[in-house]
């Protein structure tokens, strides 16, 4: 597998100082760490972090800016930063109004940041947290212990970090979060694996006419392997699961997110949101916004996520507010 390169043991570190260069504007990097910071840093207001393993970009550096985050800690390819580093964030950006951790439920992730969070604290820094599991297709897996963090975070990011910049508190922002992760749910899929770099090897195997059915952004198994169909089948069939689970119905408003997985083409997610509008149709389901794109992906994974998000008036006003990142503007 080809890649544009320079040394594999250094790929986080230069992904980072070419991102800096392309959006000095935006963002700053914290000396000598894999920690990108908002460059304008906010005194008296609640900063949001977030971050986990690289090979998902945009996420999570993409969403440091107004209206989101003030740090991403970047981790090695699928693998979760250190405790000491995503210390190393909330120091840089701690304000005395306190810092919101928006975690991923992975369990490297998981103990890395509740172990900084422990050490912050300790240094009288007021730091929370929330925890995002917004994939239904598997309970546990290679991963993690109950259901996984995916693209759905990408909301939480949007609606947390404009309530962030809107002065809410630290407790409001904790519960408006656990509020946006009671609400998303997503359910994705994949044609083809990725091609993990550091190890020279593709995340899985698969037949050329086959599908990965709720596979996880690691490569992670999924619900189950089946022939690949159409389109729409495909949508519909990831749909029927994530309203087994969702709250929304008849009359609710949703947001929609078709996220690709980093070699899905836009014309195939415009497709497969074309489905996705007429499933939602078909229930009396008002969609109030929809992103189709790479939000979240899985280095050069061929395959989609569905996020559905239903909302309420709060939700409306703060996911329509600005924000400037790198990856969302103005939305």
């Amino acid at each position: 597998m080809k890649k544009i390169l320079n040394d594999v043991d250094n790929i986080v570190d230069e992904m980072l100082i070419g991102m800096v260069d392309a959006h000095g504007n935006l963002l700053d990097r914290v000396d000598g760490k894999n920690i990108i910071i908002r460059k304008n840093k906010k005194t008296d207001k609640v900063a949001l972090i977030s971050g986990g393993g690289s090979g998902h970009e945009p996420s999570h550096a993409g969403y440091v800016g107004e209206g989101m985050l003030d740090a991403a800690v970047c981790g090695q390819i699928f693998s979760s930063p250190g405790a000491d580093e995503i210390y190393d964030a909330i120091k840089a950006v701690a304000t005395d109004a306190g810092v919101l951790l928006i975690i991923k439920n992975y369990s490297g992730d998981v103990m890395n940041f509740e172990m900084a969070a422990e050490l912050a604290a300790a240094d009288g820094i007021k730091v929370d947290k929330i925890i995002v599991n917004d994939d239904i297709a598997v309970e546990g897996s290679t991963y993690t212990v109950g259901r996984r963090g995916i693209a759905g975070t990408v909301f939480v990011h949007k609606i947390v970090g404009a309530a962030a910049e809107k002065g809410y508190s630290l407790e409001e922002l904790r519960k408006l979060g656990e509020k946006v992760i009671e609400n998303v749910k997503t359910m994705g899929m994949s044609l083809e694996p990725c091609f993990v770099p550091t190890t020279g090897r593709k995340s899985f195997d698969i037949a050329d006419d086959e599908v990965e059915i709720g596979l996880g952004i690691h490569g992670e198994p999924g619900t189950h392997r089946e022939k690949i169909k159409s389109a729409e089948i495909h949508v519909k069939q990831l749909l029927y699961e994530i309203f087994k689970h969702s709250t929304a119905k008849t009359e609710d408003e949703v947001a929609v997110m078709v996220n690709g997985l980093g070699a899905t083409t836009l014309i195939e997610l415009y497709i497969a949101n074309k489905a996705v509008k007429e499933f939602l149709d078909g229930r009396d389901i008002n969609i109030y916004k929809t992103l189709v794109g790479n939000f979240m992906t899985s280095i050069d994974m061929e395959g989609f996520s569905l996020s559905i998000l239903k909302l309420d008036e709060e939700m409306k006003e703060l996911l329509d507010a600005r924000s400037n990142t790198v990856a969302m503007k103005n939305i």
